[in-house]
């Protein structure tokens, strides 16, 4: 006689099936991990860190008189901020060189017809590329706690700053990590999805903060200007935060001013020039939606894309 399970313990069991138990994701956990690859990356990721790091607090130490009490909050605020800025630059060049090649590669060693032929369905092909791809890179991410923790000893950075400058970099990372994954499953040719992807990871991590410094000093004075009406100025301070969220080095800076200046990290209160308040939403918060929003648009596409290949 078997009892039922209770619907809770069968959710839990088919995700945990859906995610661990798929062959695609095995398959390319123990491939990539069983190499010389991972671990040579995983060895230049944390060596380029530590030693940006190192630079770092060299170059401040020699040029301060003396290092006092209140310098050392200082010091750290510049470590942890220079760890989380490496992070981000590695992170937008690692995670398309592992995602562009995962479909298209496949293509290239003629292993693809056969792949198809099995019962793994479209949806299973790209969930399991996908998983492979972000949990080495989320490894690369847990890699460096450690040298943000370095921070801690010099003081001038909270545990919420260390938790979402993580949860910021986490979502960069499935962002980009299916950028590449989509542009292979695209293209058939990894040098095509790869070219793609950079040129998407350049345009979000590099290209979209130097419109907004560019942009900023010439819309700043013309629209939030003496006499300007309320609501002007609220579309106004709701299109650079939208502006802002859309990028995760302009993300994280903001975020972490609003830390430092309000103290909040969720939900915080604007005073217009009229009188009147408006209510601004962190935008981590912002930027983590937008993410995860593209990342499903992306990955539903890129299903289409296969299963439309395999009609052909």
């Amino acid at each position: 006689m078997t009892t039922a399970l209770p619907a809770q313990s069968r959710s839990r069991r088919t995700f945990r099936e859906r995610l661990f138990g798929n062959p695609v994701v095995l398959k390319e956990l123990r491939g990539r991990m069983r190499g010389a690859r991972a671990f040579l990356v995983l060895t230049i990721y944390l060596a380029l860190m530590s030693g940006f790091v190192t630079l770092v607090y060299l170059v401040y130490t020699s040029t301060a008189a003396v290092i006092g009490p209140s310098q050392g909050g200082e010091i750290g605020r510049i470590l942890f901020v220079s760890i989380v800025g490496v992070e981000l630059f590695l992170v937008t060049f690692i995670a398309p060189a592992f995602a562009a090649g995962s479909i298209s590669g496949e293509r290239e060693r003629q292993t693809y017809d056969l792949l198809r032929t099995t019962l793994l369905s479209a949806r299973s092909l790209i969930w399991g590329k996908l998983v492979a791809t972000l949990s080495y890179i989320f490894l690369l991410l847990l890699a460096a706690i450690p040298l943000q923790s370095l921070a801690f000893l010099f003081g001038g950075i909270s545990e919420v700053e260390v938790v979402l400058s993580f949860v910021v970099l986490v979502a960069t990372a499935v962002l980009l990590g299916t950028v590449g994954v989509f542009f292979s499953a695209l293209t058939r040719r990894t040098l095509s999805a790869s070219v793609l992807s950079y040129g998407v990871a350049l345009l979000t991590v590099l290209i979209l903060p130097v419109a907004l410094v560019v942009l900023a000093p010439l819309l700043g004075p013309g629209m939030v200007g003496a006499g300007i009406p309320g609501w002007l100025e609220a579309i106004f301070y709701y299109g650079i935060g939208l502006l802002v969220a859309t990028n995760p080095m302009a993300t994280l800076l903001a975020t972490l001013f609003l830390l430092i200046d309000r103290q909040e990290a969720g939900f915080f209160l604007i005073t217009l020039q009229d009188g009147s308040s408006i209510w601004l939403v962190s935008p981590w918060i912002v930027f983590v939606i937008f993410s995860l929003i593209a990342a499903v648009v992306l990955v539903v596409v890129a299903i289409r894309r296969v299963n439309l290949i395999d009609e052909i």
